[in-house]
């Protein structure tokens, strides 16, 4: 069984497309998730807080960051079977928040490919500019691909 090929630790893909949050994603994901802030919930107490529109969890960010790490994960030379993957580790660091009406483009990093026994962990990092190229946030990943036992 192929395993993450360790040669893509450092690999750098291409910028994704920019990706506009909405409002209707962040209340989704907020009622998904029981979020039930004002600043969440309800755009005038945002607004009166000093924001431009609904404010989204920081957490939202997963989703938009699972996407580009699809990218590396469906990359047919990477190595990676997919049904073999279980998430590990998410951490988030936000230079602002993320408002309703924001245009992200996100770049994904494989951070690391190690192996550790049959199994291998891979870390990314998907880095979110704005269109004036301002570092806005980062989501790491640590996954855990499984291998075979012998």
């Amino acid at each position: 069984m192929a395993s993450p090929h360790p040669d893509f630790a450092g690999r750098v893909y291409e910028s994704g497309p920019s990706v506009r949050v909405s409002e209707t994603k962040i209340r989704e994901f907020a009622a998904a998730t029981g979020n039930t802030h004002a600043f969440t919930t309800r755009e005038e107490a945002a607004r009166e807080a000093g924001y431009s529109a609904i404010v989204a969890p920081p957490t939202f960010l997963v989703t938009l960051a699972q996407a580009e790490e699809a990218r590396y994960i469906n990359d047919p030379e990477a190595g990676i079977d997919f049904s073999r993957v279980v998430h590990s580790e998410e951490s988030f660091e936000l230079e602002r928040a993320i408002v309703a009406g924001d245009e992200l483009i996100p770049t994904l990093t494989v951070e690391a490919v190690k192996q550790v026994g049959p199994h291998a962990m891979v870390t990314t990092r998907v880095d979110f500019m704005d269109h004036a190229k301002a570092h806005v946030a980062s989501v790491r990943s640590s996954l855990v691909v499984r291998g075979e036992e012998g």
